[in-house]
């Protein structure tokens, strides 16, 4: 893929955007806005510019956090599939826009974000060989957070997806 100047522009602007909102919600437990805007994005420009995105994100946001080998695993995997996933419906849908669209989006962003949970409970038990129960344990305290998260996402997009979407594709070529 090659980038022009304004694509380079484009995504060192949102990166920061990304890395700003992880940050100013860091410490609120469950309460996340970066999805919204990753599905923006990738649903916008596409799977070649949101990996791009997903890990240049992904590697900014260890070094602003600090690179905890399951974390820096766990956003690389999630936030590369993100990309290609919200990427491929956003190339179907390019520039239709329906509640029913809407829907599908809020929809796969639910499912995205459990998808999440559920990885980050694979990874960090087999990266610090956590026992049965001591994995079990960290599965269900994951859960009050997941609730969180999905309330969340689930407003989220429905609030904002519409506007950041039309606000995208008119900086698109």
């Amino acid at each position: 893929m090659k980038f022009k100047t304004r694509d380079i522009v484009i995504l060192g602007t949102y990166l920061a955007l990304l890395l700003s909102a992880q940050v100013a919600l860091a410490w609120v437990s469950g309460v996340e806005i970066i999805t919204v805007l990753f599905l923006s994005f990738c649903y916008c420009y596409g799977i070649g510019r949101g990996v791009f995105l997903a890990c240049a994100f992904s590697l900014l946001r260890c070094i602003i956090f600090g690179f905890y080998p399951p974390a820096v695993m766990l956003y690389l995997i999630y936030y590369n599939f993100f990309a290609i996933i919200v990427g491929a419906v956003g190339n179907a849908f390019k520039h239709q826009f329906s509640i029913k669209i809407l829907l599908c989006v809020i929809a796969l962003c639910l499912i995205l974000t459990v998808v999440f949970t559920l990885l980050d409970n694979l990874i960090t038990p087999l990266f610090f060989k956590f026992n049965h129960e001591t994995a079990n344990a960290y599965f269900y305290a994951s859960l009050p957070t997941m609730l969180a998260q999905l309330i969340s996402v689930g407003v989220s997009v429905s609030a904002l997806f519409y506007p950041l979407r039309k606000a995208l594709f008119s900086f698109a070529d």
